[in-house]
């Protein structure tokens, strides 16, 4: 059974498509990539199945049920997390509460409960906590708990972000150019942590990333999009001996090298 069904995505910009027929099939358990040049559509796919866009056509179904209407924090509650090209962290708070705030999407005690700090509110403070504590422990970032976020190094904040997105306990996540920005130790570190969360946390992740090398090491299926469409599909292997794709990234000259 499909984990995330899209079908026939398609999305306007005023009189630009920037998104043509896109489908895609993702099974639990998968990890996917989603590449293509620059303005192919990747982060706009993103925006439509978390709800920053409306798309204009088409559906979006996340464990049978249709995404399409639903407002961001709704798509996030249910089950899907998302990081992004740009870090987005609340950079004057602390390490700890960067993921503390996105466990709040989870938290079931109601307003009066914690105005009075009623024995429910406590409760699942402590286990609010407790869980974002681990999830540092689990990133190496626990001797940083205290730390405000934006002095970490870069690819400490990499991890922070991807930490906060698990806080939310998404079944999928969606990872926008993870290595963005990173060294080559820092993408090493980075692709055996992605297979790692994979594992640990019995994720389906779907991922945009411009470094191959990140894409040919550890994805099993790779789509690839240009100018809005889907261009080809395939393993690995499949996808770097495509005329199509080397001639979307490299140019027709290369493609017929």
């Amino acid at each position: 059974m499909s984990l995330l069904a899209i079908e026939h995505l398609t999305h306007w910009f005023g009189g630009l498509k920037a998104v043509s027929e896109f489908q895609l099939d993702l099974r639990p358990g998968e990890l996917v990539a989603l590449i293509g040049p620059n303005g192919a559509g990747k982060t706009t796919v993103f925006n439509l199945i978390t709800g920053v866009y409306r798309p204009s056509e088409g559906r979006i179904l996340f464990e049978g049920k249709d995404l399409v209407g639903q407002p961001t924090n709704q798509v996030i509650a249910g089950g899907v997390a998302r990081t992004f090209q740009s870090i987005r962290l609340f950079k004057e708070l602390s390490v700890l509460d960067n993921v503390r705030i996105a466990r709040y999407s989870r938290t079931a005690y109601s307003p009066v409960s914690a105005m009075l700090r009623m024995r429910d509110f406590t409760r699942e403070e402590e286990g609010t906590r407790r869980e974002s504590l681990e999830l540092l422990q689990i990133f190496g970032l626990a001797d940083q708990a205290n730390a405000i976020s934006k002095n970490l190094p870069y690819g400490q904040q990499r991890r922070l972000e991807i930490a906060r997105a698990l806080a939310s306990k998404p079944r999928l996540l969606l990872l926008d150019e993870p290595a963005a920005g990173m060294n080559p130790a820092e993408i090493v570190t980075l692709m055996e942590l992605i297979h790692f969360i994979r594992d640990r946390f019995k994720l389906t992740i779907l991922l945009i990333e411009h470094q191959m090398r990140v894409v040919m090491g550890i994805c099993e299926h790779i789509t690839v999009m240009d100018f809005g469409e889907v261009i080809a599909r395939g393993n690995p292997q499949e996808i770097q001996d495509n005329p199509q794709v080397i001639e979307a990234y490299l140019g027709k000259g290369a493609a017929q090298a």
